[in-house]
């Protein structure tokens, strides 16, 4: 039986855990939430406790380091290490260096599975799947757990592990897959955007009641390490009592630190002989990781008006040695409120078309770094959804999350663009610690579900469809219409499933299938067993093929078989789909395609 509940933010740049004891709640005491500080090998031959671990898993080369000095408490082999010094060492040596696993995990143009992080590493070094990264930064968190409460292991704990809002359902799949490589059974997946509101819930107590109103609009502006989300939470009348529910989620936007990290460096590169293209690979890496550093050392200290940044030299020419510079302060704000955070109109929409440089580290990087041009795009776009009468969404306040913000001038300038765009003032509802307040909201979750705070409504946060080709007497090079099938309307709730009602389909076992997955953010009225003939391209979005073995008991191969599609949205917060026989009891599960689609 569990004893716990434990929240988990398994950032890109970041992982942090929370965790409080249900038992300890009364009736006019909460149960306390607390950090959890987690032991890590921070230099050599030194563990210590930090508030946070790194996302960061480096690859000791053989005999790198003397024997033991990159041991923990709880691993001996010194084969892999993570956390602090992980992210410390391997800026010197980024070739070696595993980072931003959680990108990888949801890029659908690579195989997650496979040996192919760090992704610029040389032949001589033994690569990790982005699915073993995430799994490491999991155990480390079980081992470390176990160490501290040896009698309540991680592994018998319910654990309420965070994603993206706009994470897919293969990366959602994939989360779950990594956790349970960890030994972690008792999984519940949360959207990260929720798991900051219920941070703010879990700080406010009672007085959240009188910051809001029945008919607020409440946005979730979350910029990470690898990714910008926004959710939009709607505050209702529910017999008498406020309600929340989530009403909508944006696109999955591969931009955040990592993005900033790189503009720093092409700044401070600009300062050097020969700027960037006088680097190589390696060195170009190097000053990306040593900005990403000064970046946090500036947000860390307001009052500190510069941070230093190191180039690893090679040879003895242009640079021969290490080179020191600095980031200072107002190449900071410059950079970064001008460059992602630009005034612009709620009209405005993102630029297409690729950035020259984003490509090199090997993700899917959105094209445009304006993210208050996403922030438009998105609010246009759930305007017609959400029936509001304008032409764009306006929220009635604000809360900020990720490490981003921890920048004021971020937030004013947030805060300024949206007050442009409504006409008003938007206030902006205070957080807490925006490196801890995914993780404990997650462990607010899990007393949620214990009977014990109040629960954020709203279901799974896209709507999904099985592509269906149609009927049609073949022309040359033109592909046969495509109709989609609503299997799971958004909406819908964790624990539920549904019978997909339309006409029998055949599907020839014997042999692979696969099926064209779509899905939708801003469809909310469709429900199970819509059909769309028609769509626009704002609408539905193509995601990885759902899959299936389509095995025989007689060994008759290309056999037809009549089924129709059962569908459930899991109480772990993921995506199962059938094909159920109409003649017999059997059925095939269908699985996300996680494998290389290049």
């Amino acid at each position: 039986m569990s004893r716990f509940v434990v929240g988990i933010d398994l950032g890109t740049t970041n992982t942090a855990m929370g965790y409080a004891e249900p038992s300890t709640a009364t009736v006019d005491i909460p149960a306390k939430i607390e950090r959890f500080v987690i032991p890590q090998v921070v230099g050599l031959n030194d563990v210590a406790d930090r508030s946070v671990l790194p996302s960061f898993l480096y690859l000791p080369a053989k005999g790198e380091f003397p024997a033991g000095a990159v041991d923990t408490p709880w691993l001996r082999t010194g084969e892999r290490v993570v956390g602090q010094f992980a992210r410390d060492h391997g800026s010197k040596v980024p070739g070696r260096l595993v980072s931003s696993a959680k990108s990888w995990l949801s890029h659908s143009g690579v195989d997650r599975r496979e040996p192919i992080l760090p992704w610029a590493a040389g032949d001589d070094v033994a690569k990790i799947s982005p699915l073993d990264a995430s799994t490491a930064y999991l155990a480390h968190l079980r081992d470390a757990w176990n160490l501290r409460f040896p009698d309540d292991v991680l592994q018998n704990q319910e654990v309420l592990l965070t994603v993206p809002a706009s994470f897919d359902a293969s990366a959602r799949d994939l989360t779950v897959e990594a956790a349970r490589s960890a030994g972690l059974e008792h999984v519940t997946l949360l959207e990260e955007p929720q798991a900051a509101f219920y941070a703010w819930l879990a700080t406010k107590g009672e007085a959240w009641r009188k910051r809001v109103k029945v008919g607020d609009l409440l946005l979730v502006c979350d910029v990470g390490g690898g990714t910008t989300d926004f959710t939009l939470i709607a505050v209702t009348d529910r017999n008498g009592d406020l309600e929340l529910t989530r009403m909508a989620v944006g696109e999955h936007i591969l931009l955040g630190g990592d993005n900033m990290d790189l503009a720093l460096a092409y700044a401070v590169a600009a300062t050097l002989p020969g700027g960037m293209d006088g680097l190589d690979a390696t060195r170009r890496a190097s000053l990306w990781h040593s900005c990403r550093a000064a970046k946090e050392a500036l947000f860390a200290d307001p009052k500190l008006m510069s941070a230093p940044v190191a180039v690893l030299g090679r040879g003895s020419k242009v640079i021969g040695g290490t080179v020191k510079t600095e980031l200072d302060r107002s190449t900071l704000t410059q950079v970064l409120v001008e460059g992602f955070f630009p005034v612009c109109l709620p009209t405005d929409q993102p630029e297409c078309g690729k950035r020259i440089g984003l490509t090199e580290i090997g993700l899917p990087y959105a094209a445009d770094a304006a993210i208050t041009r996403h922030l438009a795009r998105f609010l246009g776009r759930q305007a017609g959804s959400l029936h509001t009468g304008g032409s764009f969404v306006t929220p009635s306040a604000v809360l900020f999350n990720g490490g981003v913000f921890k920048a004021a001038e971020m937030r004013s300038r947030v805060l300024d663009v949206l007050t442009q765009w409504a006409g008003r003032e938007v206030p902006e509802l205070d957080a807490g610690d925006l490196d801890l307040a995914v993780a404990l909201g997650a462990t607010y979750y899990g007393l949620v579900r214990e009977g014990k705070g109040v629960r954020i409504r709203g279901g799974v946060p896209q709507s999904y469809y099985v592509g269906i080709e149609s009927s049609a007497p073949a022309v040359p090079g033109v592909a046969r219409p495509l109709k989609a099938l609503c299997v799971v309307p958004l909406g819908m709730e964790e624990g539920t499933e549904a019978d997909v009602p339309g006409p029998e389909f055949g599907l020839v076992i014997g042999e692979p299938a696969s099926f064209r997955v779509l899905a939708s953010t801003v469809r909310r009225d469709d429900r199970v067993g819509t059909v769309l003939d028609r769509w626009t391209p704002d609408e539905l979005e193509e995601l990885d093929p759902l899959e299936t073995s389509l095995g025989t008991e007689d060994g008759v191969e290309g056999q037809t078989v009549p089924v129709r599609m059962h569908t459930q949205v899991t109480e772990v917060g993921t995506l199962a789909l059938w094909c159920q026989s109409t003649r017999d009891d059997r059925r095939w599960k269908l699985e996300f395609n996680v494998r290389d689609n290049s």
